[in-house]
């Protein structure tokens, strides 16, 4: 049996923790709840009705957070000479070729997400094993792997992220930072279940969004009430 710190354990005196709250009724119950001496980061795990094991049953995409994430985000740009100057202007904080990929092999990893030329995935394929493990990987369907690098690089600055469903069903993001408050995270939290219902496989069925839970990086979890959070995300009824 886990066991689990004082400060835990009157966290979670604080609210029923088998109730599913409204999306405001949760985000306004994470400030009481945490109690690290540091900006925390809000997360949000989604349990989805979907069997991973099939390739029709994937789920993975992209989200701009309308607020992003509140985390400094460091770009590699592996990138043909032709769009290295791009990719500078745009904000990359890493910008090269062939060379980063061997720095990578040499196992510098600081950095949290790829951007690459089409071009130059020859490359960067060299180092899959490093990165996609990491979930570093550019590919074209996070749009990471494009021609049109300046576009990528300031989405990604701006607070755009990827979500991809992992082996158990489970979508694992954030939305932001405890100092956010209430509205902002609230946008962030509507904007991505959003794409995460939107991205929703013809091939699940059944109930899609099963249980939806928020917390930051040292509190416990609060249930969210799905119905209640697709009808707003959606404007249902």
């Amino acid at each position: 049996m886990v066991k689990r710190g004082k400060k835990y354990v009157d966290a979670l005196k604080k609210y029923d923790k088998t109730k599913a709250y409204s999306p405001r009724e949760a985000l306004e119950i994470l400030p009481q709840i945490s109690y690290a001496n540091f900006d925390e980061t809000v997360e949000v795990h989604y349990r989805l009705g979907v069997d991973p094991r099939h390739a029709d049953q994937q789920v993975r995409g992209t989200v701009m957070l309308p607020h992003g994430t509140g985390k400094q985000v460091r770009v590699l740009a592996i990138v043909n000479p032709e769009k290295e100057d791009e990719a500078k202007e745009a904000g990359a904080d890493y910008v090269g070729g062939e060379e980063l990929v061997k720095k990578i092999q040499q196992g510098w990893l600081d950095f949290d997400v790829v951007v690459a030329t089409p071009d130059m995935m020859r490359y960067v394929s060299r180092v899959g094993k490093i990165l996609g493990p990491r979930g570093l990987m550019p590919s074209p369907k996070a749009g990471t792997v494009t021609f049109d690098v300046g576009e990528a690089i300031r989405e990604l600055k701006k607070g755009r992220i990827e979500f991809k469903v992992d082996k158990y069903g489970i979508v694992h993001a954030m939305i932001g930072k405890k100092s956010f408050g209430t509205d902002k995270l609230y946008d962030n939290l509507k904007a991505l279940t959003e794409a995460i219902i939107r991205a929703k496989p013809a091939a699940s069925k059944g109930q899609y969004l099963k249980s939806a839970y928020v917390c930051t990086t040292m509190s416990p979890s609060v249930k969210l009430d799905t119905n209640q959070l697709r009808k707003e995300v959606m404007g249902e009824k």
